[in-house]
């Protein structure tokens, strides 16, 4: 490859980001796509001109094809320049929010067993299948899956609840939920369009409220969880999962989150303030270098016995 096209090569700014990634972690096109948010076929032409031009070497692990830079395998006088043109990957505008979703995706494959120590070693092991197992003990409980998103997590909740009720702003998210919902043939859920600090959802009116990393997306946390109770049924349960306090403030450009995450104490008090008993919190998934960790919790609503005392039992684990 002559100079002018390898600049050329070099002018893109997105497989300058790949390569910077690359140089770091083998990955593969599936997780580059869900780093990126681009789709399959771009990531794939970009990898195919970093390959033709052999910055990105290919191998096949476990059924998969990763890609990686390796500098000591370069030609054309490449290694000499890679070390100037590292120094400048560096100064990338999305350098951190790419090294984030990073440790997202070793995150997932860690608890998906599929981190390098087991990749190919133990084929069908997953963390899902557990999960949709554990269901089984599960008694039929109506649910109410609160900010549903595009009903990942609904369809999954659905296997085991007798009646699922999910909620969320985006009309757009919704459709893609109902068409999934279409395509896998369930019936049991509700889908409606709905704001969390006004729920579109009966009073008393379900056992179990699902509310995953919602709260920081919302401008006042407090009226949600008020909002949750107000729906739960007496000795009902909230089920949260939350982001614990981090630094990473494109998450407000990109995402629209509100909040930065919340300190366990906080959602203790958040829970408390909304009339919930029997609070526990505790960091549910965390990883070393990953700057977002994922707390879990739950509080209940208690039933009320007349003459007794509503004192609950507030607990909190060391985090």
């Amino acid at each position: 490859m002559n100079s002018a096209d390898l600049f050329r090569l070099l002018g893109d700014s997105m497989r300058l980001r790949m390569l910077r990634l690359l140089s770091r972690e083998k990955l593969n096109v599936s997780e580059l796509t869900g780093i990126f948010g681009m789709a399959q076929s771009g990531i794939s032409r970009h990898l195919r001109l970093l390959r033709d031009a052999g910055m990105v070497m290919e191998e096949r692990e476990g059924g998969w094809a990763y890609y990686s830079v390796q500098p000591k395998q370069f030609s054309n006088g490449l290694t000499r320049i890679w070390p100037l043109l590292e120094a400048q990957l560096e100064q990338l505008e999305q350098a951190r929010q790419d090294d984030a979703r990073l440790q997202e995706v070793l995150r997932e494959r860690k608890e998906d067993f599929r981190d390098t120590s087991t990749r190919g070693i133990s084929p069908g092991r997953s963390w899902a299948a557990w999960a949709r197992a554990i269901g089984y003990l599960l008694p039929k409980y109506t649910v109410a899956d609160l900010g549903c998103g595009e009903g990942y997590l609904t369809l999954e909740v659905a296997r085991w609840a007798k009646k699922v009720i999910a909620v969320d702003s985006s009309q757009a998210a919704l459709k893609h939920a109902k068409h999934l919902a279409q395509k896998k043939n369930v019936k049991n859920i509700s889908w409606k369009h709905g704001v969390l600090e006004q729920l579109p959802i009966e009073s008393e009116s379900v056992e179990i409220v699902l509310m995953a990393q919602v709260l920081h997306a919302l401008t006042d946390p407090a009226i949600g969880l008020r909002e949750a109770y107000r729906i739960l049924k007496p000795s009902g349960m909230l089920i949260q999962e939350e982001l614990r306090t981090h630094q990473e403030e494109w998450v407000k450009d990109k995402l629209g989150d509100k909040k930065l995450g919340f300190e366990p104490a906080e959602l203790h008090s958040l829970l408390q303030g909304a009339k919930f008993t029997n609070i526990e919190i505790e960091v549910g998934s965390k990883r070393k270098g990953d700057p977002f960790v994922v707390l879990i919790g739950c509080g209940r609503k208690e039933k009320v016995i007349a003459g007794s005392r509503r004192d609950g039992d507030h607990g909190k684990k060391n985090l």
